[in-house]
């Protein structure tokens, strides 16, 4: 799952701004942010109330790609929107079902609050290949009987913080054996701190290969929402709000052709990713036996609590997941990282991990109802 890369845009040709946590974090939690308060409102049907908490789930490009047909009095299909998928940087699908897999981790997770037990069935209609089709994801089944996971009360706070992190700052010590005991398969996680020279320069490699891909980086930038009004309109994506980007988008200054390569926009988004992925000293991943459907939706199940574990301990994570993908343009990364990680099987995801520098904004979202298919 690749970072929803915040891009950065030219001011008057050459001075630049980035989304600072307090622009958003100061406003009332309302409007592309509703989701985020209205979470824990009490909905008549629990499918719809866990759903609430479900839309606030990881997901590559915060593309949201989920929907739900509820089906009868106590179960739901889950699909893919397909024109919500990365056909650039995710050409085989396999990030978006990660994403569906942190969508129904968290949807599992809000049903037991309310003492239900959600029975999940992975792709009960098979496992669509090379791409996802109109088939259902998976089946899910509200029984009596969940039982609360402490990880819920870490939901609200969870963010992927794209922000250097704090080198002066080690691990705590058994940090990887506690977030292993929060995923649903332990053995899968990997961690690496310290001496991280040769993963900080694969992942930087893999980041500046992807900024100057045509199709890639496109992807990234028509996915953009500049200013507001924009992001109300369409809370998914990569946004670009508040006043600064407001008053920039008013005078002109605020544009898509500013992030494109050769622009002082992208000049200046590979200098700020650059030194914010510098300022990593510990990453983590997750690996899978093989690379089915199936388990691609379990790696997200644990991405999910991966990143719950990693937030109750007061750690930041964000993705870094570029040389995992296979577009032509990242064979070479995608070939060296799980040797780099001496992994065995298929690395799933990777993450930057640490102390953050300063609070990470809530990203906008689809309310659930908005995300609900008609019977």
């Amino acid at each position: 799952m690749s970072p929803t890369r915040r891009c950065f845009l030219a001011a008057s040709g050459a001075t630049l701004m980035t989304l600072q946590a307090g622009m958003v974090r100061s406003q009332p939690l309302v409007g592309p942010l509703a989701p985020w308060a209205v979470a824990g409102a009490t909905a008549a049907d629990p499918r719809v109330a866990a759903m609430a908490w479900a839309v606030l789930a990881p997901n590559p490009h915060n593309r949201q790609p989920w929907a739900l047909r509820l089906v009868g009095e106590n179960k739901a299909l889950l699909f893919c929107d397909l024109d919500r998928r990365l056909p650039a940087t995710d050409p085989f699908d396999r990030q978006i079902v990660i994403g569906l897999g942190c969508f129904l981790e968290l949807f599992r997770m809000a049903a037991a609050e309310r003492g239900l037990h959600a029975a999940l069935t992975p792709f009960p209609e098979g496992e669509p290949a090379p791409r996802l089709d109109a088939r259902p994801v998976a089946r899910i089944t509200l029984r009596p009987g969940g039982a609360k996971d402490p990880l819920f009360a870490a939901v609200p706070q969870r963010r992927s913080a794209k922000q250097p992190y704090d080198v002066a700052r080690p691990l705590p010590e058994g940090t990887q054996a506690r977030l292993a005991t929060a995923l649903l398969e332990p053995s899968r996680l990997g961690l690496a701190d310290g001496d991280v020279a040769a993963l900080r320069d694969l992942t930087w490699r893999a980041w500046v290969i992807e900024a100057n891909s045509p199709e890639a980086w496109g992807e990234s930038v028509e996915l953009s929402r500049l200013g507001s009004a924009a992001v109300a309109a369409r809370p998914d994506g990569i946004s670009l709000w508040g006043p600064q980007f407001d008053a920039m988008l008013a005078r002109g200054e605020l544009s898509h052709a500013a992030m494109r390569p050769g622009q002082p926009g992208h000049a200046f988004a590979m200098r700020q990713y650059e030194a914010m992925l510098g300022a990593t000293n510990a990453y983590v991943w997750l690996t899978t036996p093989g690379n089915s459907r199936a388990e691609q939706l379990a790696a997200g199940r644990d991405w999910l609590r991966l990143n719950l574990a990693a937030t109750a301990a007061g750690l930041a994570m964000q993705p870094v997941s570029q040389a995992l993908q296979e577009f032509p343009e990242m064979a070479e990364p995608h070939a060296e990282m799980p040797r780099l990680l001496n992994a065995t099987g298929t690395v799933q995801m990777l993450g930057r991990v640490g102390f953050a520098t300063r609070p990470a904004p809530p990203t906008p979202r689809w309310p659930a109802e908005s995300r609900i298919l008609p019977g």
